[in-house]
């Protein structure tokens, strides 16, 4: 069964306005009133959290491990390093943790997450 192709390419879909999303609240100047309340770690945790979701929906024919795991925590770091340069912005090795830690929760919440009944099917096996 698994999940059909318009869902994946809903969620590849996704997945990239997230990416362009995050990198986009990481190098601007502006201010978002409710991201500052939830304050930077949290913010990071929460987007890192949100893009193991969907890069583990996107590509529903692996399981969620190195790759995807290297690959998130990889555009994390270039996060960081395009932060670095900014006058505005700071390298931050603790951010990048933060990030870690919402993959780290994505990964452990997995056996909570294969019994919801409307995520289930991304875990079944085509016949």
């Amino acid at each position: 069964m698994g999940l059909p192709r318009t869902a994946v390419a809903s969620f590849r879909l996704a997945l990239l306005a997230a990416f362009v999303v995050v990198m986009h609240l990481a190098t601007t100047t502006l201010m978002y009133p409710l991201l500052e309340t939830l304050g930077d770690k949290a913010n990071h945790f929460a987007a890192f959290l949100v893009l193991a979701f969907l890069a583990d929906f996107s590509f529903p024919h692996s399981r969620f491990g190195l790759p995807k795991v290297l690959a998130l925590l990889s555009y994390g770091l270039l996060i960081e390093a395009i932060q670095y340069f900014l006058p505005y912005r700071s390298f931050s090795p603790l951010d990048l943790a933060a990030d870690g830690v919402g993959i780290a929760v994505y990964r452990l919440s997995l056996p909570a997450l294969m019994h919801a009944p409307f995520l289930r099917r991304r875990w079944t096996r085509e016949a």
